[in-house]
């Protein structure tokens, strides 16, 4: 299923909800960070290369994955960040022995949140007019959120796995009351 949003500039963005039959074994997730040439509604279009110095100089892991920008929320790794023809592609793994992680995957799973937003000092950039939207050609990049409203409408997680029940700390509130049912029935 397909879905439209309107863009500050008034034309149609495309973007894809999470499919939620995309659920698999892991915990970690995929989807499009920035996406190339598409105005934000702050007015700001990112163009193509505009990463290739900060993800040169830090790699996956030098980009910090938060939650809603928060730096005392880090939430996990990324573990894959490129340039492909339509954005900044990433791929991460949440951090499921922190309580945040766990939370912020079942609100991916159910499909509650979805939106990723970058975190970025502009290094280059320029704008026509005052009123034309600003081109970025360089930032540093430092961050990546999974966010509830992302600036850029179509910067979307795409994919989610989560990991096997078996696989779930007894310290969740569902195992313990599993647990603690499980009790009650055996000795009944």
């Amino acid at each position: 299923m397909r879905a439209k949003l309107a863009s500050v500039s008034g034309s149609n963005t495309d973007f894809i909800p999470l499919d939620a039959t995309l659920i698999h074994a892991d915990g970690s997730f995929s989807g499009y960070a920035s996406l190339f040439n598409v105005a934000d509604m702050g007015n700001d279009i990112i163009a193509p290369g505009v990463f290739a110095a900060s993800l040169a100089k830090r790699g996956p892991r030098g980009i910090k994955l938060l939650y809603q920008h928060r730096a005392s929320e880090p939430i996990g790794v990324w573990t894959t960040l490129r340039e492909d023809a339509r954005g900044l592609y990433a791929e991460g793994v949440l951090t499921t022995a922190n309580t945040r992680a766990r939370d912020i995957l079942a609100l991916l799973k159910s499909g509650a949140i979805d939106g990723l937003s970058i975190g970025f000092r502009a290094s280059r950039g320029s704008r026509s007019s005052k009123s034309a939207p600003r081109i970025l050609t360089e930032v540093d990049l430092w961050e990546i959120s999974i966010v509830t409203f992302p600036m850029l409408p179509g910067a979307r997680v795409t994919s989610v796995k989560t990991a096997p029940r078996a696989q779930i700390p007894l310290t969740t509130p569902a195992r313990r009351l599993a647990a603690l049912t499980s009790a009650i029935r055996s000795n009944t």
